[in-house]
């Protein structure tokens, strides 16, 4: 199903998913928009429940190798692409959270774009967090993130302008650290490849979100 919605009909359905505890993904080429979304229906979901324990945001970036590893590996110069990313640990985490006793606060990583790199125990999530919404590129990919799909009650793609997106990544770049034409061509030699990959994924989603999404201005 393709639709550009409300941004309220969107926080109507993630509450409306079942179980007591919900993990909503997001998934979507880089620079779509998808952690913007993700904050937005964290932001509604804690105001409608007047708690701020009501709803986290976890985001798949946390599972970025680190650069030392990277490095190792031989991969820092293709860092974003799948196997730049610890999935095992990541999928453990998401089981984790499916399952996550009573009493106990689960602490995900999160990325720091100042610094690049990705900072353990960042992101607490409560034993009364109902609604975890998880946002990263590949969570729709088969290989060794195929197990990731079925850890989420539903996976939305955010599909986002090309043009747009292109954009997008280029001030992102620009603004932590890299020279515009750096930047250009990271996201041409990167980031386009990676898009490419991840757009072809988006028939796997339960909704493909299009268009510009009415999201409230903070």
């Amino acid at each position: 199903m393709s639709t550009a919605p409300a941004f309220g009909d969107l926080v109507r359905r993630a509450l409306a998913l079942p179980g007591d505890r919900v993990l909503l993904g997001l998934a979507g080429p880089p620079g779509a928009g998808k952690t913007t979304l993700a904050r937005a229906l964290v932001a509604a979901v804690r105001e409608a429940a007047g708690d701020e324990s009501a709803a986290q945001h976890v985001p798949m970036d946390g599972f970025h190798l680190a650069d030392v590893e990277l490095d190792r590996l031989g991969r820092r110069g293709r860092k974003g692409a799948p196997d730049t990313f610890d999935v095992a640990g990541y999928a453990a985490l998401l089981r984790r959270l499916r399952g996550q006793g009573a009493g106990e606060v689960v602490y995900a990583p999160a990325f720091d774009r100042e610094i690049e790199q990705p900072v353990a125990g960042s992101v607490p999530v409560h034993p009364g967090t109902r609604l975890v919404v998880s946002e990263g590129n590949y969570l729709l990919l088969d290989g060794p993130w195929a197990g990731v799909r079925e850890l989420f009650g539903e996976v939305w793609f955010v599909a986002g302008d090309a043009a747009q997106r292109t954009g997008r990544l280029v001030r992102r770049h620009v603004e932590f650290g890299k020279e515009p034409d750096a930047a250009r061509a990271w996201v041409a030699a990167v980031d386009a490849p990676n898009a490419d990959l991840v757009d072809a994924t988006a028939s796997r989603a339960d909704l493909v979100l299009t268009g510009d999404l009415d999201l409230p201005t903070t």
